[in-house]
């Protein structure tokens, strides 16, 4: 087994993190490389439900966990999650949960400013979870963000907390006409953090180095999905970072050499949360099906996902931006029980057929899915760990991803559990 990167294909919510936590067993270290809590990771061990939102689901393996440069760390939030996995008995501590001291701190006026936004574009919301996200992203940017690495330098925290917090009370009170925040209250509390989570706080882009040297295997764990990805998704209903896999490097500290596997986990049909185009979506029986069956609400939000076929041109585009080396299709057993399914092989726009995603959203907006038409099947998947033993329709199916995306399918997860997942392509 190589180095691996993990990514999601569509819109986020693929299964990725349980597909992580079963990878784990077999590397040495589990790296997240972007995003931040306003993503979530459901995995079901031995039939107990963990979420995770910024610790990487190896976790649960025992396994050396980084958070990357790449990622925007909420404090709270991480030693919140700290405390509810030691709580269910997983080993965390200083020694298996690392975080890069070049990692950006997400502060309370980053919250503040989402949800003023958000609040103020009314129906232009983007959807942002309000976690803050995007802020911490905006000042990282502008050179105003604080890393932990000025977190935990007493002097250098005070003046830059003072000077991020004069420049965002004068938006707050004059623009958006919200209060502002005391300045005492927020550096007594992140001093606190800081105290506690110095012994987490490494160099990562050097302990992986000596780990990858050593030839230990290392996973690279991406956020949301390739369609929500800063550059190259559904701009402006997108996140804040990039969750292609070519930023598992620069996310991480590592070069881009070091990759060797690339894997993108393909839901069986498509899901989205929040706002922004969706050419497949189902707004009928089949959509509450599939949204019911499946469970589909987001770890982090709890909201309800949108529900629709799975869309080869969005697959297609995520193969081509990622490098996919390998698939990895989710939740096939939520589409047992449907007489026949829909797989979009391309758009109609304006009269034209195209095969690729438009990059202006009104265009997006009037692209109709052509649809190809499989028959399903009524069969319970879900206990069913050989590939030959699927039933013939669902191998059909499968076999029609791999045929119109040109990628091998290495793994087909037909559950929630760690064990309900058929390996067809060996990694390790």
């Amino acid at each position: 087994m190589g180095n691996i990167v993990i990514v999601g294909t569509q819109w986020g919510d693929e299964g990725k993190g349980k597909i992580v936590d079963l990878l784990s067993e077999h590397a040495d270290s589990v790296v997240r490389f972007q995003g931040g809590n306003n993503a979530g990771h459901t995995m079901v061990v031995a039939g107990e439900k963990f979420i995770s939102h910024l610790v990487p689901s190896g976790i649960l393996q025992g396994k050396t966990c980084y958070i990357g440069n790449g990622v925007v760390v909420d404090p709270a939030v991480l030693l919140e999650e700290i405390d509810y996995l030691a709580g269910k008995g997983v080993d965390i501590g200083p020694h298996n949960l690392r975080i890069s001291e070049k990692a950006h701190v997400i502060f309370p006026y980053h919250k503040v400013l989402d949800h003023a936004r958000e609040s103020s574009d009314g129906k232009k919301k983007i959807g942002t979870t309000g976690r803050g996200i995007g802020p911490c992203y905006e000042d990282k940017a502008s050179r105003r963000g604080i890393r932990f690495v000025e977190l935990m330098d007493p002097e250098v925290f005070a003046d830059r907390l003072a000077v991020n917090i004069k420049e965002k009370n004068h938006m707050f009170t004059t623009f958006f006409h919200v209060p502002g925040l005391d300045y005492h209250a927020v550096h007594t509390e992140y001093t606190a953090y800081a105290q506690r989570l110095l012994p987490y706080i490494a160099n990562v882009t050097l302990e992986l180095d000596e780990t990858m040297e050593k030839g230990r295997p290392v996973l690279f764990e991406g956020a949301q999905g390739t369609h929500l990805d800063i550059d190259h998704g559904t701009y402006p209903f997108v996140t804040s970072s990039n969750t292609v896999s070519a930023n598992a490097g620069a996310g991480a500290g590592v070069g881009p050499g070091r990759l060797t596997e690339i894997l993108g986990i393909v839901k069986a049909y498509t899901t989205r949360v929040g706002a922004g185009p969706f050419p497949t979506e189902l707004l009928d029986a089949t959509g509450d099906f599939i949204q019911e069956k499946g469970a589909e609400f987001g770890a982090t939000t709890g909201r309800k996902r949108r529900c629709g076929w799975l869309d080869m041109v969005i697959l297609n585009n995520a193969v081509r931006l990622n490098g996919l080396t390998g698939l990895v299709i989710t939740k096939l057993d939520v589409l047992g029980g449907l007489p026949e399914l829909k797989i979009c092989t391309g758009y109609i726009l304006d009269g034209e057929p195209i095969s690729y995603v438009p990059t202006a959203l009104k265009a997006l907006e009037r692209c109709i899915p052509v649809y190809e038409i499989l028959p399903g099947w009524k069969e319970d998947v879900s206990g069913i760990l050989e590939y030959e033993a699927l039933p013939e329709t669902a191998r059909k199916y499968l076999e029609r991803i791999e045929t119109l995306s040109r990628v091998p399918i290495s793994m087909v997860s037909v559950g929630p559990g760690r064990e309900a997942t058929i390996i067809r392509r060996p990694l390790f």
